[in-house]
């Protein structure tokens, strides 16, 4: 039997207060498994809409099971290992906005809907000048978002509580201010007026957030049996772990309009998230993106076989106690206790947590996720932070997508897989060839925001690594790293830089 409102005949309706931008698995999971909470235990009376950014995705799979789905959660809980299925019944329908504009619209100018919701991955916050005003829609989400306020602000003549309230949760620093920032700069090129940039001022409310919720996704190869133990056929199971945690830097109004922690969930409203979130996305998303091309040439599949290996289990541990948490604000006896509780989670008994599904993007990841630890390093201690550093050529090895076992597939922006198809070409494998590939990925200014050839030593290290994994394959390479005898460890840079010209000229 199909999962859908006409099989299941008990299926709650919501009157739509949210609009949300993004049906990937970690939203349905998160945000969405949220608002049914909030729906089930204090009678928050929500449902959803969900919107499809790109014109291609998973909206007609949503429709085609009316909304409705389970997440399935497995993890700690109370100390004791828990698994548990939560009915989803708050999306009342899903929105392809490129071949359903109007139906898009009349979401807009539903005088019900209240919040944003909106995960477009670390790229979708982004500025596109060719946005119009008359496009339907417009190609980047900041550009559907400020069109979308001025249909809402024409329509309710600028009323202050037709204004909306957005949750962002792209993994970006401040990502709601960098929202905001964008719709009121399409508001000015397009010629929208003071008192529409006044109203979105004033009425409506961008709010910076964090999220944190392991989410691996559909159970492919437990769906089956879930489908059998459900009694239906559901296609948008999505498991995640039971540890959630929701961190929203907002006006006490906007905590007083979306009352989760009422309903016994992990969300924070603060007025400064900063450190909330350089603990999390450095901790956490950096450990993950700084080790998946580790473990993934390794030849281990999922973040549980890592973290339980003992040599990438050592460099994962290592690389967080050593390399990232002495960067961090707070005391070390905060940090280490708060490293501690992330990294259990990595031996999550439940969770299949596939090191290919942390590979996309991992380009801006890695800038985002990692880059601002090995920074703060280089800027504390005068050295590089030799795993990171190793990090940074693995992720350059992965994007080879071909190892001795066979090739794999590498997904990323197609100007991305193109650049690094020209550059794997170029290399021919000598110490200098590796070098000048290495040159080219750190002088990615458009990945990097900055050309980080110019970090002393940087090149020449991430080089070296590269050869040595290309040369002798990552388990070896692994070894080597760790290695109290790894020539350069505890070396300060201005140490390593007399090595430099021997090394490149080999």
């Amino acid at each position: 039997m199909q999962l859908n409102r006409t099989n299941v005949k008990n299926a709650e309706k919501y009157p739509t207060k949210i609009l949300q931008f993004g049906e990937g698995n970690f939203l349905r999971a998160f945000a969405d498994w949220m608002v049914q909470k909030m729906n089930n235990e204090i009678g928050f009376n929500a449902g959803v809409d969900v919107v499809q950014p790109l014109p291609t995705g998973m909206v007609d799979l949503l429709n085609k099971q009316d909304g409705l789905y389970n997440v399935y959660l497995k993890g700690i809980k109370d100390g004791k290992p828990v698994k548990e299925f939560e009915f989803i019944q708050a999306i009342n329908k899903g929105i392809n906005p490129y071949s359903e504009f109007d139906v898009y619209k009349a979401s807009i100018l539903n005088p019900e809907l209240r919040f944003v919701i909106s995960n477009t991955t670390e790229a979708g916050i982004a500025f596109d000048e060719n946005d119009t005003l008359d496009m339907e829609p417009q190609n980047s989400f900041p550009g559907k978002v400020t069109a979308l306020l001025y249909e809402r602000f024409k329509a309710f003549e600028g009323a202050s509580d037709k204004g909306l309230i957005f949750f962002t949760c792209e993994l970006i620093d401040r990502n709601g201010d960098m929202l905001k920032k964008y719709v009121l700069k399409h508001a000015n090129n397009w010629n929208l007026g003071d008192e529409f940039t006044q109203w979105v001022e004033t009425a409506c409310a961008f709010c910076n957030t964090l999220v944190d919720r392991i989410v691996p996704g559909f159970p492919k190869d437990d769906i089956k049996e879930i489908q059998a133990e459900l009694g239906y056929e559901d296609n948008l199971v999505v498991v995640g772990e039971y540890f959630h945690l929701w961190v929203i830097e907002a006006p006490e109004w906007v905590a007083r309009e979306f009352p989760a922690e009422q309903a016994g969930l992990e969300v924070k409203f603060v007025k400064d998230m900063t450190r909330f979130r350089e603990q999390k996305v450095a901790v956490l998303n950096g450990a993950h993106t700084g080790s998946y091309a580790v473990s993934f040439l390794y030849g281990i599949d999922t973040v549980r076989e890592a973290y339980e290996s003992i040599e990438v289990g050592n460099f994962m541990k290592e690389m967080v106690y050593e390399e990232v948490l002495p960067v961090l604000d707070g005391t070390e006896k905060e940090l280490k206790s708060f490293a501690g509780k992330i990294l259990e989670r990595f031996s999550n008994p439940y969770i299949r947590h596939l090191w290919q599904s942390i590979a996309l993007n991992a380009m801006s990841k890695w800038e985002t996720r990692n880059l601002p630890s090995l920074l703060g390093f280089v800027e504390k201690h005068d050295m590089l932070p030799q795993k990171l550093v190793f990090s940074l050529a693995a992720m350059i090895s992965y994007f080879k997508g071909q190892t001795e076992n066979g090739e794999y597939q590498v997904q990323d922006d197609q100007w991305i897989l193109d650049f690094y198809k020209e550059a794997w070409a170029a290399c021919d494998g000598r110490p200098i060839s590796v070098y000048e590939l290495v040159e080219k990925v750190l002088g990615l200014d458009k990945v990097w925001k900055q050309n980080l050839n110019e970090i002393p030593n940087l090149t020449i290290t991430v080089s070296h690594y590269l050869f040595l994994i290309n040369q002798v394959g990552m388990k070896k390479a692994v070894k080597a790293v760790l290695s109290a005898k790894n020539p350069l460890m505890g070396m300060t840079i201005e140490g390593k830089a007399k090595d430099e010209q021997t090394v490149v000229n080999n």
